[in-house]
């Protein structure tokens, strides 16, 4: 098999998430409704925490931003895999697909480090309320999401360009229903050691090292949480950090599952369902577990 360069190979096919016909309209439209409902909680939270001064809190400054990159990753997948189940043979052209990978790990990279930031935001406002103001300042809250998204844009490049330097073998099908860089590894002719080594170093380090800023401080929380003398004192921080503690479950669940599993146990039936779970499920999932669990919030859409 000789090396294939751009020219023959312009586009993918997508096998999309099932080859049954009958499955296709009532999953379109389960998933039409949950990525409109996606759209609209979390560019709700966008402008609610924009506009109303209230919400001018270091947690609701990253809520946006949780909310921001919520939205661009579902977007990076949703509508294309709403046209596949209406299209008979779902395409997607190489450029096209580059840029769906470029994005989608480039959002979910900063996902993981936003919530670490608003872990360490909501052990800061329990533990050491005095200092709160002083060490999340505006410029600290800039700086962890400045970095975060510099890091993401590194690791979502190396990424990409990486994979999509290697040479194809000619086989375009795709069995996923977006370009994901680990079902691309088997159309590539190339030795695929030094990607698939990349990537494990990436979300390794991503995933260890995002869990263990999320980890620590509700560790200490929880600790410090024990220690209060007060049942009142207890209930008030714990539902302080619950809904950011439930979403966190939510998503490194999931990722925990789709990554660490062995490779011998790996199907990409599973796969495709924790993706849908995690691109589509989980951005629809956090705005409604923040503006549900959250009395700011509930105030601010009455007013």
């Amino acid at each position: 098999m000789g090396k294939h360069n751009l020219t023959d190979l312009n586009e993918f096919i997508l096998m999309g998430i099932t080859d049954r016909p009958e499955l296709q309209a009532p999953l379109f439209g389960l998933f039409l409704i949950i990525y409109m409902i996606s759209v609209v909680g979390n560019l709700g939270i966008i402008i609610l925490t924009k506009i109303d001064s209230t919400l001018q809190t270091p947690m609701y400054f990253f809520l946006r931003h949780l909310a921001i990159t919520d939205l661009f990753y579902s977007t990076t997948v949703g509508p294309k895999m709403l046209v596949n189940f209406v299209v008979d043979i779902s395409t997607i052209s190489y450029y096209f697909c580059a840029t769906q990978l470029a994005f989608f790990i480039l959002f979910i990279t900063s996902e993981l480090f936003i919530l670490s930031a608003m872990s360490y935001d909501r052990y800061v406002a329990i533990c050491k309320p005095l200092l709160y103001t002083v060490i999340m300042s505006q410029s600290v809250c800039w700086v962890l999401v400045t970095i975060t998204y510099l890091y993401s844009t590194f690791v979502s490049l190396l990424i990409t360009i990486k994979t999509f330097n290697s040479s194809f073998c000619g086989y375009n099908v795709i069995n996923h229903f977006y370009c994901d860089a680990v079902p691309f590894l088997s159309l590539l002719c190339s030795n695929t050691h030094e990607i698939e080594l990349i990537l494990l170093v990436v979300e390794s380090i991503d995933t260890i090292s995002s869990l263990l800023i999320v980890f620590v401080p509700y560790l200490l929380l929880l600790i410090a949480i024990l220690r209060m003398n007060s049942a009142e004192g207890r209930h008030k921080a714990f539902s302080t950090c619950a809904s950011h503690l439930m979403v966190v479950i939510v998503f490194y669940g999931t990722l925990i599952f789709m990554y660490m599993q062995p490779k011998s146990s790996h199907s990409f039936d599973g796969d495709k369902v924790a993706s849908i779970f995690y691109t589509l499920v989980i951005p629809m999932l956090n705005p409604l577990i923040y503006s549900l669990r959250n009395k700011d919030v509930k105030y601010s859409l009455h007013r």
